[in-house]
């Protein structure tokens, strides 16, 4: 078949422009391996502002090995990412928290179905990959549970959906372990249906499998990984009414077992950890903190400052990252504590308070995760 004059002069026209795209320089005057340290060099969440400047930049900032380079050169830093809502209407908001300036930056908004109810979901994180997961979840007009599988990723600053769990699930526990993500418990299709099902999520493959089964359903969950294994428990409720149960999963092994006594009695509050230390903020009181003894099974106070409860109101989120510990309280005030273990192995701890911005006055916080951007 012929090609005409004019359709080939239009596609060597196209082809002139794609190429004239491809050679302008990043920043004029500058050599494109100058531009584009300076673009590296752009901190999170600039870097999605700067795709829409031009072409080149878009393609450049997205280019899979901008992203090796920036890890190379160990540019990504730790932000604090939280899941909250608003208590008067109950929608949901994601914002970022820069630790080093304080600043708050909003996330695009999370898709999701419009009649949910937020404390149905869980949320975790593969921090060094820039990647947050937040799953299953609840609607709120049925009250049956989802399956859904959401990811936002900091490079591009956006949403994407991924693989449905394989069993819908709300009010349940989830973390990474070795880079796969764990989904355990909850209820499932029906709000009263406990379930003991456990899955595990591989990113690379995009997929979900069942994993060994919990031998019984819990309550209430507060969940940590430690090494290689995920602790789940119920936790004491106030007031303290009965002994909570916790267990363990080994991924390595693909078994659960019993959490020892110790660890389960002393679980009061909300956990973080720590390098790979275990320690709980408590609910009661003044929210003293504590720290996990592996040795002896036991709980230990951490001396120094007293945490700043009357600058932080419950619920609080947590989560831990280079040495320091990120409470997020309601109106998402942010408490930042550096423990300090001593030569006998006694911790203290020191604490400042970062004030959120009025306009946050009626959030409330579901979840804080780390992640490197």
């Amino acid at each position: 078949m012929a090609v005409s004059k004019s359709s080939s002069g239009k596609q060597e026209n196209d082809r002139d422009q794609e190429y004239h795209k491809k050679s302008e320089p990043l920043i004029p005057g500058l050599p494109d391996e100058i531009a584009e340290l300076c673009l590296l060099h752009l901190p999170y969440p600039y870097q999605s502002l700067a795709r829409s400047v031009c072409c080149s930049w878009n393609r450049t900032i997205t280019d899979p090995g901008f992203l090796l380079s920036r890890r190379s050169l160990s540019l990504s830093l730790p932000y604090l990412f939280v899941f909250a809502f608003h208590n008067s209407t109950a929608r949901i908001q994601w914002q970022a928290f820069d630790p080093r300036s304080g600043r708050w930056f909003i996330l695009p908004p999370m898709p999701c179905p419009k009649s949910v109810f937020p404390p149905g979901f869980a949320c975790t994180s593969i921090p060094r990959q820039g990647q947050l997961y937040v799953l299953g979840g609840m609607r709120s007009d049925t009250q049956t549970s989802i399956n859904t599988t959401v990811v936002y990723t900091t490079s591009t600053n956006q949403w994407s959906i991924a693989s449905p769990m394989v069993t819908p699930r709300s009010f349940f526990a989830a973390g990474n372990v070795n880079g796969k993500i764990i989904a355990v418990g909850g209820s499932g299709a029906e709000y009263n249906d406990s379930i003991t099902s456990v899955e595990c999520y591989d990113p690379r493959k995009d997929t979900w499998e069942h994993v060994a089964k919990m031998r019984v359903g819990l309550a209430r969950y507060d969940s940590a990984v430690v090494g290689s294994k995920l602790y789940v428990t119920e936790g004491w409720t106030w007031p303290f009414l009965f002994s909570p149960r916790g267990s363990v999963y080994d991924l390595e092994n693909d078994t659960w077992q019993e959490m020892k006594d110790g660890m389960k009695e002393g679980w009061t509050g909300v956990s973080v950890v720590v390098g790979d230390r275990l320690f709980v903020i408590s609910e009661y009181a003044d929210c003293p903190m504590k720290v996990y003894v592996p040795d002896r099974d036991a709980w230990q106070y951490v001396g120094g400052d007293k945490f700043p409860r009357e600058a932080m109101q419950r619920p609080f989120a947590v989560s831990g990252v280079e040495g320091r510990i990120y409470v997020v309280s309601s109106g998402l005030n942010v408490a930042i504590g550096t423990p300090i273990e001593g030569q006998n192995g006694e911790f203290i701890a020191k604490w400042e308070v970062v004030a959120a911005p009025m306009a946050f006055h009626d959030f409330s916080p579901l979840s804080c995760q780390v992640l490197y951007a």
